[in-house]
């Protein structure tokens, strides 16, 4: 296996300012942070690195919620971070990404916002189903996949921002 890339916490002042931003409040923020943890394999033959939930958070049917996740990735040129729900809250909820598939290039690592990922989920449920998920909980996974580009591209614009830095 290459290994490719590092995960890292963003700064406290990023954190705070993006939680404020999403959430409202900063009530007991620095616990929060201070409580991030490193998204991980589950196992050798894992894929997904799991991101994990800084706080309990109860979806109902049709409900979204965006989660900063307090986590940036360094990644080697020619790879991006794909992110999907986890595959058992996606069966058993029908759990969804809001934007599909979470796409973290490169170069947002060097964004203003410090490569802040955030995750917004659905839950998407016909069911009925609110889902919920403790602090600390897997919700979504993060993939490495290696990317080509063609031989005509001559594209040398980086990114400084997130979603929809790039005109859309």
């Amino acid at each position: 296996m290459q290994r490719i890339a590092k995960f890292e916490k963003i700064s406290y002042e990023q954190f705070t300012k993006d939680w404020l931003d999403t959430f409202g409040n900063t009530d007991n923020i620095n616990n929060i942070y201070n409580d991030i943890k490193m998204p991980k394999r589950a196992t050798a033959g894992s894929a997904g690195y799991d991101f994990y939930t800084p706080l309990n958070f109860e979806i109902k049917p049709g409900e979204s919620v965006k989660i900063p996740t307090g986590i940036r990735v360094n990644i080697n040129d020619g790879w991006v971070l794909k992110l999907y729900p986890r595959s058992g809250l996606g069966f058993k909820f029908r759990l969804q990404m809001n934007n599909t598939v979470g796409i973290i290039d490169s170069d947002y690592y060097n964004s203003d916002n410090e490569g802040h990922i955030f995750c917004k989920v659905m839950n998407d449920t016909n069911e009925n189903k609110t889902v919920s998920l403790d602090k600390g909980a897997g919700f979504c996974q993060g993939i490495f996949v290696e990317y080509g580009i063609t031989f005509d591209d001559d594209v040398t614009d980086e990114r400084n921002g997130g979603f929809g830095s790039t005109g859309i």
